[in-house]
């Protein structure tokens, strides 16, 4: 046993307790080793359901927030995703952990670079690159799914352009004190959104 395994095993089991049923993501959680992304003094708490501190004002989501936004993408193995706002590389190693072919952006190179680091020692093949995630990128476009980790005022168009035909884009959308998560499904040229 190793020194989180009981705080992974209740992590799991209060997703599950709310309402997280995809198996595929629920493994993933398991495996991926969340206490590798969340610096000191914070890593103790890895496992906790609160968002926690990774520098550069950011922060890695709560365990819940990222299940719930993942099991809203319905991502399925081969599935090409766009993440935007690397922060700490959690989000991407879960998706690469389902299957995913995953490309992310990152404003900020600190966090970059440490995430790239992160992803080498665990052997994901993850495309990633500095950037404004607000538009995309392109030259890989389109993707079957698109999650956005950080709030937005309203959907960016260019994200919107950048779907596949049946492809979601998971985001969430509000101010600093009031978010919704909306989930977009590209239906040819037409988007329905929850």
């Amino acid at each position: 046993m190793g020194r989180f395994d009981l705080e992974v095993q209740e992590m799991i089991t209060l997703l599950k307790d709310r309402g997280i049923t995809d198996e595929r993501l629920l493994r993933a959680m398991e495996k991926v080793p969340r206490h590798l992304f969340v610096p000191p003094p914070f890593t103790n708490r890895a496992y906790e359901d609160s968002a926690l501190p990774i520098g550069m004002m950011q922060t890695i989501s709560q365990p819940y927030t990222v299940a719930f936004m993942t099991q809203a993408l319905g991502v399925k193995p081969g599935d090409k995703v766009l993440e935007v706002g690397t922060g700490s590389g959690y989000q991407a190693a879960i998706l690469a952990e389902m299957g995913a072919r995953v490309f992310t952006i990152e404003r900020h190179m600190e966090l970059l670079s440490r995430a790239r680091k992160l992803f080498d020692r665990l052997g994901y093949r993850i495309a990633s690159k500095v950037g404004d995630g607000t538009v995309g990128w392109s030259e890989f476009a389109p993707y079957d799914g698109i999650i956005v980790t950080a709030a937005a005022p309203d959907v960016p168009d260019p994200l919107l352009k950048q779907l596949a035909d049946g492809g979601k884009l998971v985001i969430p959308v509000g101010d600093l004190d009031v978010q919704n998560l909306v989930i977009v499904t590209r239906r040819g040229e037409e988007f329905d959104r929850k």
